[in-house]
């Protein structure tokens, strides 16, 4: 068997050794192209998502174009749907972005194929 490469491959040579390899197990295929590490006992540990990661980016399909991020939930898209129920749902993320908390009030305002929500400052109604 060829010897193990040190550093992962990408782009097009990741490319051709995948299509190389294509008769091998997917495990062995990320092996080969470098997307393995050594744990102390000396075991041979395969990196699959940063394997399949570096195919799709070498492809062109980039999984993560602005940078990296955390790995929890999905990231903000401003952009939603209505649900079934009628409601629209305005994710943690742009609550947190915005830095609002629990029991801040809005006021809704309709308008031709839009909605604005004001928020509302509480110091407004104190004496």
């Amino acid at each position: 068997m060829s010897e193990l490469p040190t550093t992962p491959l990408t782009g097009k040579a990741l490319l051709a050794k995948v299509k190389e390899s294509s008769h091998l197990p997917r495990r062995e295929t990320a092996k080969q192209c470098g997307y393995y590490t050594i744990t102390k006992n000396d075991q041979t540990r395969v990196n699959l998502t940063d394997f399949y990661d570096a195919v799709l980016a070498a492809k062109g399909i980039p999984l993560d174009p602005e940078g990296v991020k955390d790995g929890r939930g999905r990231e903000p898209t401003y952009r939603v749907s209505v649900h079934k129920n009628g409601q629209i749902v305005i994710g943690s993320t742009y609550t947190q972005e915005m830095g609002l908390k629990p029991g801040d009030e809005f006021e809704i305002k309709l308008g031709y194929k839009h909605i604005q929500l004001k928020q509302v400052d509480l110091s407004d109604f104190e004496d």
